[in-house]
Parts: structure tokens; sequence; C-alpha cells
């Protein structure tokens, strides 16, 4: 990874994971340091520990004081929508009806190249605003969105994963490929994007219900020829979305089974949302390692229904969690983060603090297959950081007065932050937030 950012040394508090945390107790899965510092050059991290330790090493590095604010990796969102900016908090409608109404006529626009850049600016401030520093997403049925989406990246430097969607039934006019043009397309954006810099390419069939069994033959080719690509897709969001899909179809033993019949599951496929699942996907899940999604915020806004994220994780499957732009009504992971507590909260199962921030940064690593790279900040991997402030609005500041441990901070920051806690975001080590 090039990067032009002159060194940094950056002083605040340090939380850094390399577990899952069971509780505060649990003290070999994350360091915590009261006056810590990140030496970063070349936009990687280069050195990690106490200020005192660290700061003899900076030299000519310029000097960064973020206390009393805490840093961290910077979050990762692992499923969410590119061209759904200007749908987001559209009214009304579960999901099948939602995409219909809203999102399929809005796709449409990004056929014009100068549309996807515009908007590729936008969704891109909007991410580092709120903290994200990588995320996954859909793209268009069109090759330009993809194109304005890695260039965006690219420009940023940012470490951003997506792909173009491919979708060649029940969609409208203008927004549909074919079986044989989305493996096309789809190849030469791989080709030119994937691995270059910091991009990475994810091979899209929106969902069963928008592809024909040759499209998904194709993405399937696709996969076994680029099998460091990631997979992403949707399963199991919605009851009605789940019939419609079984009556396309009628031979399949079940939702994932149509995917696992053209070779999209695996330890690089990501299944957005996963709720209603049966048992035998559960089982398929886990055995092949592929990952589901959780999307909080989408969930509640859609009336989809209760992720069981204990029940998958006791069966050995991995979880991720998501905004789900524009499904979902915010780009902060914070607030994902409050709304996937509460949803476990109805279903009698825990978020400890700790245990939600380490699903954020570390947690969606893992996921990704990328937790050398980001996700923590350990040295030698790339410095994507952020900088947060359990001060940062006055009903913040007045319940942080009677805090007094670090992870009732980490809930402060949850429950009541937004943006406005987000004091610093750096991309590769450059400091990248706006206002």
């Amino acid at each position: 990874m090039t990067d032009t950012a002159p060194p940094r040394l950056l002083r605040g508090r340090i939380l850094n994971f390399s577990a899952l945390p069971r509780d505060d107790t649990d003290r070999a899965a994350y360091r915590y340091i009261e006056d810590g510092a990140i030496l970063i050059s070349g936009g990687m991290i280069e050195a990690v520990g106490d200020y005192a330790e660290i700061a003899p090493r900076a030299g000519a590095a310029q000097i960064v004081n973020h206390h009393p604010h805490l840093m961290m990796a910077g979050f990762i969102d692992t499923h969410l929508h590119f061209p759904q900016v200007q749908v987001i908090a559209s009214w009304g409608a579960q999901l099948l009806d939602w995409l219909n109404n809203y999102t399929f006529p809005e796709e449409t626009r990004f056929v014009d190249p100068d549309h996807c850049a515009e908007m590729a600016r936008h969704f891109f401030d909007l991410l580092t605003s709120h903290g994200t520093t990588t995320a996954v997403a859909f793209c268009s049925v069109h090759r330009s969105s993809a194109e304005a989406y890695f260039t965006e990246a690219a420009r940023r430097n940012m470490r951003m994963i997506g792909g173009k969607v491919m979708m060649d039934r029940n969609a409208p006019d203008g927004l549909r490929d074919t079986a044989q043009s989305g493996y096309d397309d789809s190849k030469e954006l791989i080709e030119k994007w994937h691995g270059k810099g910091r991009g990475l390419y994810a091979i899209s069939p929106r969902f069963a219900i928008t592809s024909t069994p040759e499209q998904l033959e194709m993405a399937g080719a696709l996969a076994a020829e680029y099998p460091d690509c990631h997979i992403q897709t949707h399963l199991s969001e919605n009851h009605d979305e789940i019939a419609y899909t079984a009556s396309l179809y009628p031979d399949a033993p079940d939702y994932l089974g149509i995917y696992e019949r053209f070779g999209l599951i695996g330890p690089k496929a990501l299944m957005g949302h996963s709720i209603h699942l049966t048992e035998r996907e559960i089982a398929v899940m886990a055995e092949t390692g592929t990952k589901a999604v959780f999307c909080p915020t989408s969930n509640l806004f859609l009336g989809s229904g209760l992720f069981d994220d204990a029940g998958l994780r006791a069966r050995g499957i991995t979880n991720a969690i998501a905004t789900d732009i524009g499904g979902g009504s915010s780009y902060s992971m914070l607030q994902t983060l409050d709304q996937g507590y509460k949803i476990l909260q109805l279903q009698g199962q825990k978020l400890h603090p700790l245990g939600a921030f380490h699903w954020v940064t570390r947690g969606n690593a893992v996921a990704l297959g990328l937790e050398d790279r980001i996700g923590t900040l350990d040295a030698g991997t790339e410095a994507d950081i952020v900088v947060l402030d359990a001060r940062a609005t006055p009903a913040m500041e007045l319940r942080m007065a009677r805090a007094k441990t670090l992870s009732e901070e980490l809930f402060i920051l949850q429950t009541l932050g937004d943006d406005r806690a987000i004091a610093e975001t750096y991309i590769a080590g450059a400091p990248v937030k706006k206002g």
C-alpha cells in the first residue's frame, strides 16, 4: 500500500482487540492504554503502546494529541447499497414493495456516470464522517456505478469492497443486465479493480429473485475463476421474499440451496440478513464457513424479523454486522450497535459493550478474512483509525459525568452517539473528517 501522508504520532486513550471479549475481566482479549500512542508511517501502523514508550521513536513525525478521546480501529460496514443514498428514510413498505417503489426507480439513475460520481463523493463523505473506514457495498446494475465507486475509493486510498449488481429479471427496464453481460462486466471490473491499491471486488448477484439460473451459474463461474474475490447477496430477509424465491426455484431444498447449487457459498460469501433460516441452511452455513450479516436498523425499519445472533454463533457461524443503507436508517455503526443491542434484548441475548466494539472492528474484519490488514491497531496493519468523543453532545457529557468504567463509556457511545461522537477519522494515516 502506497501513501503520501506524513508520519504521525497519535496520542490518546487506546482500545485494541485481539479476540472477542466475554466481559471487562477478559483482559487477554483486549488492551486498553490510558495514555497511549500510535506511530504511523507510510499509511501503516508502525508501533502502538504507552506514549512514554513510543514517543522517543517518533523522530520528525507530527504529534497529534487526541487525549482524552478514545482511539480504536476504524469501523467496518459489511453490507450496504451505494445507489440508495437518496432513498434512505423512504416511508411505509416492507422489503419487496420497498424495492419496487423506491429502490429500483432510484437505481435507474445510475446509468449516468456524472450522477454516479456525484453520489460517490457524498457516499464516501458520509461513511468517513461516521467513522467507517471500510465497507462492502452493492453498486447498481450499471458498470458506471461500480467504476465511480472504485474510482472514489482509490482517490481516497480507502480499503473498500464492492461489486456491480447482477440482475437479469424481475426488475424494471433499464435495471437489468443479461447472464452474459453481467458476467462480462463483472469480469472486466475484477480485472481492473480487484487487488489494485486497496480495492477488492465482491461478486454480487443481488438475490435469487432477480437472477435467472443462467445468471447464477455465471456468477458461480466468476467465483470459481476468482476465488480470492468476496461474494455478496441476500438470504432469507422476509417471509414473502422467501416464498417468492421458492416459487422461482421449486427444485431447491431451500433458499440457501439455490446459492449452494451454483457455488456461491463458502468462507468468502456474505449472506445479508439471514433471519429466517432452516435447520439445513444453518448446518450448511456452519459447515462451509458462509457468513451471516446482521442488519439491525434495516430489519426493524422494514419489519423483517429478529436476527438470532447467539443461536448462529452457537452453531459455529461467524456473524458480521452492517448498516444496510438505504433500507437501514443510519450510516452510523454506533447507531447500528444500538439497534442491534435492542433486537438481541428482545430475544434474551446480551451484547456486552466490549463485544459490540469488537464486532464493528476486528469482528467484521475476521468475517471478511482481513484481520491481518484492518480491524485492529496492531503494528503492521493499515492505519485506519477512528477517534471517539464520548462527551460530544450535552446529553452524552451529562451521562459521562457518572460513568466510571470503559464499558460504561462504550455503551454511552453506542446508545447516544452518532457522527458527532466521531472526533476524527484516519484513512491510511491521513485525517479525513470534514467539519
